[in-house]
Protein backbone atom coordinates (compact mmCIF):
# COMPACT_ATOMS: atom_id res chain seq x y z
CA UNK A 1 0.00 0.00 0.00
CA UNK A 2 2.76 2.42 0.94
CA UNK A 3 4.84 1.58 -2.13
CA UNK A 4 1.84 2.05 -4.42
CA UNK A 5 1.10 5.45 -2.87
CA UNK A 6 4.69 6.57 -3.33
CA UNK A 7 4.69 5.41 -6.95
CA UNK A 8 1.50 7.37 -7.63
CA UNK A 9 2.90 10.55 -6.11
CA UNK A 10 6.12 10.21 -8.10
CA UNK A 11 4.59 9.86 -11.56
CA UNK A 12 6.63 12.85 -12.72
CA UNK A 13 9.91 11.07 -11.93
CA UNK A 14 9.37 8.85 -14.95
CA UNK A 15 11.76 10.23 -17.55
CA UNK A 16 9.26 10.00 -20.40
CA UNK A 17 6.90 12.18 -18.37
CA UNK A 18 9.79 14.58 -17.85
CA UNK A 19 10.21 14.69 -21.63
CA UNK A 20 6.50 15.43 -22.12
CA UNK A 21 6.66 18.23 -19.55
CA UNK A 22 9.77 19.65 -21.21
CA UNK A 23 8.09 19.45 -24.61
CA UNK A 24 5.09 21.38 -23.29
CA UNK A 25 7.34 24.06 -21.78
CA UNK A 26 9.21 24.41 -25.10
CA UNK A 27 5.96 24.73 -27.06
CA UNK A 28 4.86 27.50 -24.68
CA UNK A 29 7.85 29.68 -25.66
CA UNK A 30 7.83 29.19 -29.43
CA UNK A 31 5.34 31.94 -30.31
CA UNK A 32 7.48 34.96 -29.29
CA UNK A 33 9.92 34.07 -32.08
CA UNK A 34 7.75 32.42 -34.70
CA UNK A 35 4.66 34.66 -34.69
CA UNK A 36 6.45 37.97 -34.13
CA UNK A 37 5.89 38.85 -37.77
CA UNK A 38 2.11 38.93 -37.15
CA UNK A 39 2.51 41.82 -34.70
CA UNK A 40 4.89 43.99 -36.74
CA UNK A 41 2.17 45.70 -38.80
CA UNK A 42 -0.11 46.71 -35.91
CA UNK A 43 2.84 47.71 -33.69
CA UNK A 44 4.35 49.76 -36.49
CA UNK A 45 1.09 51.63 -36.90
CA UNK A 46 0.64 52.13 -33.15
CA UNK A 47 4.17 53.37 -32.41
CA UNK A 48 4.65 55.29 -35.64
CA UNK A 49 8.10 53.86 -36.28
CA UNK A 50 9.89 52.24 -39.20
CA UNK A 51 10.03 48.50 -39.75
CA UNK A 52 13.83 48.55 -39.43
CA UNK A 53 13.60 50.18 -35.99
CA UNK A 54 10.83 47.81 -34.92
CA UNK A 55 12.80 44.73 -35.94
CA UNK A 56 15.42 45.47 -33.29
CA UNK A 57 12.83 44.06 -30.88
CA UNK A 58 13.20 40.68 -32.57
CA UNK A 59 17.00 41.00 -32.63
CA UNK A 60 17.04 41.68 -28.89
CA UNK A 61 14.82 38.63 -28.30
CA UNK A 62 17.30 36.37 -30.12
CA UNK A 63 20.40 38.02 -28.62
CA UNK A 64 19.10 37.69 -25.04
CA UNK A 65 18.01 34.12 -25.76
CA UNK A 66 21.41 33.01 -27.09
CA UNK A 67 24.25 35.24 -25.90
CA UNK A 68 23.16 35.07 -22.26
CA UNK A 69 22.51 31.32 -22.34
CA UNK A 70 25.61 30.37 -20.26
CA UNK A 71 24.35 32.54 -17.39
CA UNK A 72 20.75 31.35 -17.83
CA UNK A 73 21.88 27.72 -17.88
CA UNK A 74 24.07 28.25 -14.83
CA UNK A 75 21.02 29.46 -12.92
CA UNK A 76 19.12 26.31 -13.92
CA UNK A 77 22.01 24.09 -12.79
CA UNK A 78 22.38 26.08 -9.57
CA UNK A 79 18.74 26.45 -8.47
CA UNK A 80 17.04 23.58 -10.28
CA UNK A 81 14.63 23.35 -13.21
CA UNK A 82 11.38 23.78 -11.27
CA UNK A 83 12.17 27.28 -10.01
CA UNK A 84 14.03 28.57 -13.06
CA UNK A 85 11.65 27.23 -15.71
CA UNK A 86 8.83 28.82 -13.69
CA UNK A 87 10.65 32.15 -13.74
CA UNK A 88 11.37 31.75 -17.46
CA UNK A 89 7.69 31.12 -18.24
CA UNK A 90 6.67 34.07 -16.07
CA UNK A 91 9.09 36.36 -17.91
CA UNK A 92 8.11 35.03 -21.33
CA UNK A 93 4.35 35.28 -20.80
CA UNK A 94 4.66 38.52 -18.84
CA UNK A 95 6.65 40.12 -21.64
CA UNK A 96 3.63 39.78 -23.93
CA UNK A 97 1.22 41.13 -21.32
CA UNK A 98 3.46 44.15 -20.66
CA UNK A 99 4.04 44.72 -24.39
CA UNK A 100 0.31 45.19 -24.90
CA UNK A 101 0.37 48.60 -23.21
CA UNK A 102 3.70 50.05 -24.37
CA UNK A 103 3.64 53.48 -25.98
CA UNK A 104 7.27 53.80 -27.01
CA UNK A 105 9.83 51.81 -28.95
CA UNK A 106 12.19 51.66 -25.97
CA UNK A 107 9.50 50.10 -23.79
CA UNK A 108 8.80 47.49 -26.49
CA UNK A 109 12.51 46.68 -26.71
CA UNK A 110 12.58 46.07 -22.95
CA UNK A 111 9.34 44.10 -22.61
CA UNK A 112 9.11 41.94 -25.72
CA UNK A 113 12.84 41.89 -26.49
CA UNK A 114 14.80 41.83 -23.23
CA UNK A 115 12.32 40.21 -20.82
CA UNK A 116 11.02 37.82 -23.46
CA UNK A 117 14.48 36.87 -24.68
CA UNK A 118 15.81 36.22 -21.20
CA UNK A 119 12.74 34.17 -20.25
CA UNK A 120 12.69 32.01 -23.38
CA UNK A 121 16.45 31.51 -23.12
CA UNK A 122 16.17 30.11 -19.59
CA UNK A 123 13.56 27.59 -20.72
CA UNK A 124 15.32 26.57 -23.94
CA UNK A 125 18.77 25.78 -22.52
CA UNK A 126 17.25 24.52 -19.28
CA UNK A 127 15.04 21.94 -20.97
CA UNK A 128 17.78 20.76 -23.34
CA UNK A 129 20.20 20.46 -20.41
CA UNK A 130 17.62 18.45 -18.49
CA UNK A 131 16.85 16.04 -21.33
CA UNK A 132 20.48 15.08 -21.97
CA UNK A 133 20.68 14.06 -18.30
CA UNK A 134 17.45 12.05 -18.22
CA UNK A 135 18.27 10.25 -21.49
CA UNK A 136 21.96 9.23 -21.53
CA UNK A 137 21.01 6.31 -23.77
CA UNK A 138 18.84 8.34 -26.18
CA UNK A 139 20.26 11.86 -26.03
CA UNK A 140 19.81 12.50 -29.73
CA UNK A 141 16.16 11.49 -29.77
CA UNK A 142 15.27 13.27 -26.51
CA UNK A 143 16.94 16.59 -27.37
CA UNK A 144 15.48 16.36 -30.86
CA UNK A 145 11.96 15.96 -29.53
CA UNK A 146 12.43 18.83 -27.06
CA UNK A 147 13.89 21.12 -29.74
CA UNK A 148 11.09 20.14 -32.12
CA UNK A 149 8.59 21.36 -29.54
CA UNK A 150 10.08 24.82 -29.82
CA UNK A 151 9.27 24.91 -33.52
CA UNK A 152 5.99 22.99 -33.48
CA UNK A 153 4.41 25.12 -30.75
CA UNK A 154 3.82 27.98 -33.15
CA UNK A 155 2.13 25.57 -35.55
CA UNK A 156 -0.80 25.44 -33.11
CA UNK A 157 -0.85 29.14 -32.20
CA UNK A 158 -0.17 30.97 -35.48
CA UNK A 159 -3.70 30.82 -36.89
CA UNK A 160 -5.57 31.56 -33.61
CA UNK A 161 -3.26 34.49 -32.87
CA UNK A 162 -3.63 35.85 -36.40
CA UNK A 163 -7.41 35.55 -36.16
CA UNK A 164 -7.55 37.27 -32.75
CA UNK A 165 -5.36 40.16 -33.94
CA UNK A 166 -7.79 40.76 -36.81
CA UNK A 167 -10.91 40.49 -34.64
CA UNK A 168 -9.82 41.99 -31.30
CA UNK A 169 -6.60 43.91 -31.94
CA UNK A 170 -2.97 43.17 -31.17
CA UNK A 171 -3.04 44.45 -27.56
CA UNK A 172 -5.87 42.15 -26.49
CA UNK A 173 -4.15 39.26 -28.28
CA UNK A 174 -0.85 39.87 -26.49
CA UNK A 175 -2.59 39.86 -23.11
CA UNK A 176 -4.67 36.74 -23.71
CA UNK A 177 -1.94 34.67 -25.29
CA UNK A 178 0.72 35.97 -22.90
CA UNK A 179 -1.37 34.67 -20.00
CA UNK A 180 -2.07 31.35 -21.76
CA UNK A 181 1.55 30.68 -22.71
CA UNK A 182 2.90 31.81 -19.36
CA UNK A 183 0.39 29.66 -17.45
CA UNK A 184 1.16 26.57 -19.55
CA UNK A 185 4.90 26.97 -19.00
CA UNK A 186 4.54 27.60 -15.26
CA UNK A 187 2.26 24.58 -14.86
CA UNK A 188 4.66 22.26 -16.73
CA UNK A 189 7.60 23.51 -14.64
CA UNK A 190 6.06 22.41 -11.34
CA UNK A 191 6.95 18.74 -11.96
CA UNK A 192 10.32 19.16 -13.66
CA UNK A 193 13.14 17.53 -11.71
CA UNK A 194 16.84 16.83 -12.18
CA UNK A 195 17.70 13.11 -12.25
CA UNK A 196 20.10 11.65 -9.67
CA UNK A 197 23.78 12.19 -10.41
CA UNK A 198 25.18 9.59 -12.83
CA UNK A 199 21.62 8.46 -13.57
CA UNK A 200 21.42 5.41 -15.83
CA UNK A 201 18.08 3.99 -17.04
CA UNK A 202 17.32 0.29 -17.02
CA UNK A 203 17.20 0.14 -20.82
CA UNK A 204 20.31 -0.76 -22.79
CA UNK A 205 21.82 2.06 -24.83
CA UNK A 206 22.84 1.44 -28.47
CA UNK A 207 26.48 0.37 -28.80
CA UNK A 208 27.33 3.47 -30.85
CA UNK A 209 26.10 5.69 -28.02
CA UNK A 210 27.97 3.88 -25.23
CA UNK A 211 31.25 3.92 -27.15
CA UNK A 212 31.16 7.70 -27.54
CA UNK A 213 30.25 8.77 -24.01
CA UNK A 214 32.53 9.91 -21.22
CA UNK A 215 32.08 8.61 -17.67
CA UNK A 216 33.32 11.87 -16.18
CA UNK A 217 31.62 15.26 -16.04
CA UNK A 218 33.67 18.31 -17.01
CA UNK A 219 32.92 21.66 -15.40
CA UNK A 220 32.43 24.63 -17.74
CA UNK A 221 35.93 25.87 -16.84
CA UNK A 222 37.43 22.49 -17.79
CA UNK A 223 35.37 22.27 -20.97
CA UNK A 224 36.50 25.70 -22.11
CA UNK A 225 40.10 24.47 -21.99
CA UNK A 226 39.37 21.64 -24.42
CA UNK A 227 39.96 22.08 -28.18
CA UNK A 228 37.02 19.73 -28.84
CA UNK A 229 34.62 22.38 -27.52
CA UNK A 230 35.99 25.05 -29.84
CA UNK A 231 35.75 22.76 -32.84
CA UNK A 232 32.11 22.06 -31.97
CA UNK A 233 31.54 25.81 -31.52
CA UNK A 234 33.02 26.63 -34.94
CA UNK A 235 31.05 23.86 -36.62
CA UNK A 236 27.74 24.90 -35.03
CA UNK A 237 28.44 28.55 -35.94
CA UNK A 238 29.07 27.55 -39.55
CA UNK A 239 25.89 25.49 -39.75
CA UNK A 240 23.81 28.16 -38.00
CA UNK A 241 25.12 30.86 -40.34
CA UNK A 242 24.63 28.82 -43.51
CA UNK A 243 21.16 27.65 -42.50
CA UNK A 244 19.95 31.10 -41.51
CA UNK A 245 21.38 32.63 -44.71
CA UNK A 246 18.81 30.52 -46.54
CA UNK A 247 15.92 30.30 -44.08
CA UNK A 248 15.84 34.06 -43.46
CA UNK A 249 15.77 34.77 -47.21
CA UNK A 250 13.24 32.25 -48.55
CA UNK A 251 10.80 35.10 -49.28
CA UNK A 252 13.34 37.23 -51.20
CA UNK A 253 14.47 34.12 -53.13
CA UNK A 254 10.90 33.34 -54.16
CA UNK A 255 10.16 36.90 -55.24
CA UNK A 256 13.48 37.31 -57.05
CA UNK A 257 12.91 34.21 -59.17
CA UNK A 258 9.19 34.85 -59.69
CA UNK A 259 7.74 31.79 -57.94
CA UNK A 260 6.30 33.40 -54.79
CA UNK A 261 2.72 33.60 -56.06
CA UNK A 262 2.75 30.76 -58.57
CA UNK A 263 0.26 28.03 -57.65
CA UNK A 264 1.22 24.58 -56.39
CA UNK A 265 -1.70 22.27 -55.56
CA UNK A 266 -3.95 25.32 -55.69
CA UNK A 267 -1.86 27.32 -53.17
CA UNK A 268 0.75 30.04 -53.60
CA UNK A 269 4.25 28.56 -53.61
CA UNK A 270 5.79 30.79 -50.92
CA UNK A 271 3.29 30.24 -48.05
CA UNK A 272 3.07 26.54 -48.96
CA UNK A 273 6.87 26.35 -48.81
CA UNK A 274 6.95 28.04 -45.40
CA UNK A 275 4.29 25.67 -44.03
CA UNK A 276 6.08 22.55 -45.28
CA UNK A 277 9.44 23.86 -44.07
CA UNK A 278 8.10 24.40 -40.55
CA UNK A 279 7.07 20.74 -40.45
CA UNK A 280 10.35 19.39 -41.87
CA UNK A 281 12.37 21.67 -39.59
CA UNK A 282 10.59 20.08 -36.63
CA UNK A 283 10.72 16.48 -37.83
CA UNK A 284 14.43 16.51 -38.63
CA UNK A 285 15.42 17.11 -35.00
CA UNK A 286 14.14 13.88 -33.43
CA UNK A 287 14.76 11.91 -36.64
CA UNK A 288 18.47 12.63 -36.98
CA UNK A 289 18.82 12.60 -33.20
CA UNK A 290 17.46 9.04 -33.20
CA UNK A 291 19.74 8.09 -36.08
CA UNK A 292 22.77 9.47 -34.23
CA UNK A 293 21.93 7.32 -31.19
CA UNK A 294 22.40 4.25 -33.40
CA UNK A 295 25.14 5.07 -35.92
CA UNK A 296 27.11 7.73 -34.03
CA UNK A 297 27.06 11.53 -33.82
CA UNK A 298 29.82 12.34 -36.34
CA UNK A 299 28.55 9.92 -38.99
CA UNK A 300 25.06 11.41 -38.67
CA UNK A 301 26.45 14.95 -38.87
CA UNK A 302 28.29 14.09 -42.08
CA UNK A 303 25.13 12.56 -43.53
CA UNK A 304 22.79 15.41 -42.55
CA UNK A 305 25.14 18.26 -43.44
CA UNK A 306 25.93 16.67 -46.82
CA UNK A 307 22.18 16.39 -47.45
CA UNK A 308 21.88 20.09 -46.69
CA UNK A 309 24.68 20.97 -49.15
CA UNK A 310 23.15 18.84 -51.91
CA UNK A 311 19.66 20.24 -51.30
CA UNK A 312 20.98 23.80 -51.56
CA UNK A 313 22.68 23.14 -54.91
CA UNK A 314 19.65 21.33 -56.35
CA UNK A 315 17.35 24.11 -55.10
CA UNK A 316 19.53 26.68 -56.86
CA UNK A 317 19.36 24.69 -60.10
CA UNK A 318 15.54 24.45 -60.03
CA UNK A 319 14.58 27.54 -58.02
CA UNK A 320 12.37 28.93 -60.79
CA UNK A 321 10.18 25.82 -60.77
CA UNK A 322 7.40 26.39 -58.17
CA UNK A 323 6.70 22.74 -57.28
CA UNK A 324 10.39 21.92 -56.92
CA UNK A 325 10.90 25.16 -54.98
CA UNK A 326 8.35 24.01 -52.39
CA UNK A 327 9.77 20.49 -52.07
CA UNK A 328 13.42 21.50 -52.06
CA UNK A 329 13.07 24.30 -49.51
CA UNK A 330 11.42 21.72 -47.24
CA UNK A 331 14.42 19.44 -47.83
CA UNK A 332 16.81 22.29 -47.02
CA UNK A 333 15.12 22.80 -43.66
CA UNK A 334 15.23 19.03 -43.08
CA UNK A 335 19.00 19.08 -43.63
CA UNK A 336 19.57 22.02 -41.28
CA UNK A 337 17.30 21.86 -38.22
CA UNK A 338 18.95 18.74 -36.78
CA UNK A 339 21.84 20.84 -35.45
CA UNK A 340 19.66 21.48 -32.38
CA UNK A 341 19.71 17.79 -31.47
CA UNK A 342 23.12 16.67 -32.74
CA UNK A 343 25.27 19.36 -31.12
CA UNK A 344 23.86 19.27 -27.56
CA UNK A 345 23.91 15.46 -27.50
CA UNK A 346 27.49 15.38 -28.84
CA UNK A 347 28.57 17.97 -26.30
CA UNK A 348 27.13 16.03 -23.36
CA UNK A 349 28.56 12.75 -24.64
CA UNK A 350 31.95 14.44 -24.67
CA UNK A 351 31.88 16.44 -21.43
CA UNK A 352 29.39 14.57 -19.23
CA UNK A 353 25.92 15.30 -17.83
CA UNK A 354 26.48 17.03 -14.48
CA UNK A 355 26.98 20.54 -15.95
CA UNK A 356 25.06 19.81 -19.15
CA UNK A 357 22.85 22.92 -19.12
CA UNK A 358 25.67 25.38 -18.44
CA UNK A 359 28.01 23.69 -20.91
CA UNK A 360 25.37 23.78 -23.64
CA UNK A 361 24.73 27.42 -22.79
CA UNK A 362 28.25 28.22 -23.96
CA UNK A 363 27.82 26.22 -27.16
CA UNK A 364 24.40 27.75 -27.87
CA UNK A 365 26.07 31.14 -28.32
CA UNK A 366 26.98 29.78 -31.77
CA UNK A 367 23.32 30.09 -32.72
CA UNK A 368 23.51 33.75 -31.72
CA UNK A 369 26.47 34.21 -34.04
CA UNK A 370 24.53 32.55 -36.84
CA UNK A 371 21.49 34.75 -36.25
CA UNK A 372 23.65 37.88 -36.50
CA UNK A 373 25.73 36.78 -39.50
CA UNK A 374 23.17 34.80 -41.48
CA UNK A 375 20.78 37.51 -42.64
CA UNK A 376 23.21 40.45 -43.00
CA UNK A 377 25.92 38.32 -44.65
CA UNK A 378 23.50 36.98 -47.24
CA UNK A 379 22.12 40.47 -47.93
CA UNK A 380 25.64 41.88 -48.26
CA UNK A 381 26.67 39.20 -50.76
CA UNK A 382 23.50 39.77 -52.78
CA UNK A 383 24.06 43.53 -52.79
CA UNK A 384 27.75 43.22 -53.68
CA UNK A 385 27.43 40.64 -56.45
CA UNK A 386 23.97 41.54 -57.73
CA UNK A 387 22.66 37.96 -57.51
CA UNK A 388 21.96 35.17 -55.06
CA UNK A 389 24.46 32.82 -56.74
CA UNK A 390 27.30 33.60 -54.34
CA UNK A 391 24.98 33.03 -51.36
CA UNK A 392 24.00 29.54 -52.52
CA UNK A 393 27.61 28.61 -53.28
CA UNK A 394 28.85 29.86 -49.90
CA UNK A 395 26.11 28.00 -48.04
CA UNK A 396 26.91 24.75 -49.85
CA UNK A 397 30.62 25.17 -49.09
CA UNK A 398 29.99 25.82 -45.39
CA UNK A 399 27.74 22.74 -45.19
CA UNK A 400 30.22 20.52 -47.01
CA UNK A 401 33.18 21.70 -44.94
CA UNK A 402 31.28 21.12 -41.69
CA UNK A 403 30.31 17.62 -42.84
CA UNK A 404 33.95 16.87 -43.63
CA UNK A 405 35.12 18.25 -40.28
CA UNK A 406 32.60 16.03 -38.48
CA UNK A 407 33.69 12.74 -40.01
CA UNK A 408 37.42 13.47 -39.91
CA UNK A 409 38.66 16.02 -37.38
CA UNK A 410 35.84 15.88 -34.81
CA UNK A 411 35.68 12.09 -34.82
CA UNK A 412 39.41 11.68 -34.23
CA UNK A 413 39.59 14.46 -31.62
CA UNK A 414 36.67 13.04 -29.65
CA UNK A 415 38.16 9.55 -29.80
CA UNK A 416 41.44 10.83 -28.34
CA UNK A 417 39.58 12.90 -25.74
CA UNK A 418 37.51 9.93 -24.54
CA UNK A 419 40.54 7.62 -24.53
CA UNK A 420 42.47 10.11 -22.38
CA UNK A 421 39.55 10.34 -19.93
CA UNK A 422 39.35 6.56 -19.64
CA UNK A 423 43.10 6.28 -19.18
CA UNK A 424 43.10 8.78 -16.32
CA UNK A 425 40.13 7.00 -14.72
CA UNK A 426 41.82 3.57 -14.62
CA UNK A 427 43.16 2.69 -11.17
CA UNK A 428 46.84 2.11 -10.86
CA UNK A 429 47.84 -1.57 -10.76
CA UNK A 430 49.86 -2.49 -7.69
CA UNK A 431 53.22 -4.17 -8.43
CA UNK A 432 53.45 -7.88 -7.77
CA UNK A 433 55.14 -8.91 -4.53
Amino acid sequence: MTIAAQTTRAWYLNRWNQLILGLIAMMAISSPQYVWTLFTGPLNQKLGTTLAELQWTFSLLIILQTWFSPFQAYLVDRFGPRLLITIGALLSGGSWVLSASVSSLGALYFTYGVLGGFGTGIIYVGIIGLMVRWFPDRRGLATGLAAAGYGFGAFFTSFPIDSMIKSSGYAHTLIVWGIIQGAVGILAAQWLRTPPENYQPASVAPAATVAQQTHRSFSPREMLKSPVFYLLFVMMSMMSTSGLMVTSNVGPFAREYGVANMLVLGMAALPLSLTLSRVTNGLTRPFFGWVSDHIGRETTMALAFSLEAAAILILFAFIDQPALFVVLTGLVFFGWGEIFSLFPSTLTDTFGPKYAATNYGFLYIAQGIGSILGGPAAAFLKQTTGSWTSVFILVAILDAVTALLAITVLKSMRRRHLAAVEERAEPAIAPAV
